[in-house]
């Protein structure tokens, strides 16, 4: 074997972490802002193409995730499982609202996001509908990980 091809799971993990600043090393609101923009964008990224593995990498084992409609959703593998079954399938597509996304540092532990983003029925003539979210992320052993996620205040999306 070429030490090129014994190299590049080692690269690919160093480009797999590069975006994921650690916490002690930001040191502005705008480091935070884009270091929380890349997690959502890659968690929904994920999420939007059904990449099951993506999507739970950034899922702490014990997340909760709590939906004004459908109820709470107790750890990765259950959230996991409730996206390969509701969304799987380009049932759903969500969307940020772009200028809603807000971004605070949380001492010692990582960063709280909210925003509004906006849910897409291509197989259906539903209307989009739009939604607040509030979504704690940790950084804890070299990755950043949602720990809770609250989404709530679902009603059709405004024209």
């Amino acid at each position: 074997m070429s030490k090129t091809a014994l190299l590049l799971p080692l690269l690919a993990l160093f480009v797999g972490r590069a975006g994921a600043q650690a916490l002690e090393s930001i040191k502005s609101q705008e480091e935070l802002d884009k270091v929380v923009t890349s997690l959502d964008a890659a968690l929904f990224d994920a999420y939007n193409r059904c990449d099951l593995m993506k999507f739970s990498s950034l899922l702490d084992d014990d997340m909760e995730f709590y939906h004004d409609q459908g109820g709470v959703t107790l750890g990765k593998e259950k959230m996991t499982e409730s996206v390969k079954k509701n969304i799987c399938g380009g049932d759903v597509r969500r969307e940020l609202v772009p200028g809603t996304l807000q971004v605070y540092y949380m001492k010692g532990y990582g960063a709280v996001e909210t925003g509004v983003h906006r849910f897409y029925h291509p197989k259906s003539n539903t209307p989009p509908g739009e939604a607040q979210f509030v979504t704690l992320w940790r950084y804890k052993d070299g990755a950043w990980k949602i720990t809770r996620a609250i989404s709530y205040d679902h009603h059709p999306a405004a024209k």
